[in-house]
């Protein structure tokens, strides 16, 4: 999220309620381009490094609008709730472009720089304050109500060094047990609905078959990885993650993945009421993120 803009306004002594005004009297008068409504913009996690340099995300910002009655609309959609794609029609509905003018394309978005959009939607919408009912990790069974700060989640530290080279979504394992090299890319908007699509045409498949097992990683690990010592061929992929990948193997380019590639910190300290003890927690998020009831 952008430090210049969000840092000094939601990050200032402003209550919630003053925030929601500020904005409120900024969509009475601001004015930006073409359109009649202000509009802020989130530094991505990816820098834009990412990306290609032809493409406009390169910038490594996204400028978005103020969210108004129209996108409430879309949130309140029963069709678009119903067949999960709420909100990705939200954000799109949103993002105005790359901070230069120029339309992105939100299929393109890899899903660290998606989060940050997510985080900097909620703030734009409804303030930085999020109430929500938590479990208390150190008091199974007990739960506790937090008002947590939205504007306090930065982004990564990242600067494409592990990327294969700039600008071009790919990196590079060699897997602890057995050494093979692997080549993977972080998800996209667009990977993650192929991956979604593909699940649940093998689901509707196995079904038939009275098959239960969720195949979700295994359909994940195959669009990410990009080669496996050297082939890019697909067949040899799909071979190489349903009967050579050891779960050892597979459990440390997960966790590889998850410290290279781009993405906002969406951890946060939780101090339990019961107890008095501090646990790292990944933001919570309930119908109340983007619903909230007060």
């Amino acid at each position: 999220m952008s430090k210049e803009n969000l840092t000094d306004e939601y990050q200032s002594n402003l209550s919630n309620d003053e925030m929601v005004e500020l904005a409120k009297k900024q969509y009475e008068t601001k004015q930006v381009s073409d359109y009649k409504f202000p509009t802020e913009l989130v530094d991505l996690p990816s820098k834009g490094l990412i990306y290609p340099k032809d493409n406009p995300l390169s910038s490594g910002k996204v400028e978005m609008k103020y969210m108004t009655a129209k996108e409430e609309d879309i949130l309140t959609t029963q069709s678009y709730i119903k067949d999960g794609t709420v909100l990705d029609r939200l954000f799109q509905s949103l993002i105005i472009g790359n901070g230069d003018g120029t339309p992105i394309k939100y299929i393109d978005l890899v899903t660290g720089d998606k989060n940050a959009i997510m985080i900097a939607a909620r703030v734009l919408g409804y303030g930085k304050e999020y109430k929500v009912e938590i479990d208390d990790p150190t008091m199974p069974g007990t739960k506790q109500k937090e008002n947590i700060d939205l504007t306090q989640f930065q982004n990564k530290d990242y600067e494409g060094e592990n990327q294969v080279e700039p600008h071009k979504n790919e990196f590079e394992f060699t897997l602890p047990t057995s050494k093979r090299k692997v080549t993977f890319m972080a998800m996209t908007e667009s990977k993650e609905r192929k991956v979604k699509h593909q699940v649940e045409a093998i689901k509707k498949a196995n079904r038939k078959l009275k098959d239960m097992t969720s195949r979700e990683l295994t359909t994940r690990m195959k669009n990410m990885i990009l080669s496996v010592d050297g082939s890019d061929e697909q067949k040899d992929i799909n071979h190489f993650v349903d009967n050579e990948l050891f779960a050892v193997d597979s459990k440390a380019l997960r966790a590889y993945i998850n410290e290279s590639v781009p993405d906002i910190d969406l951890t946060f300290e939780f101090v339990s009421e019961e107890t008095g003890e501090e646990r790292e927690m990944q933001l919570p998020m309930d119908v109340g993120f983007f619903w909230p009831s007060e």
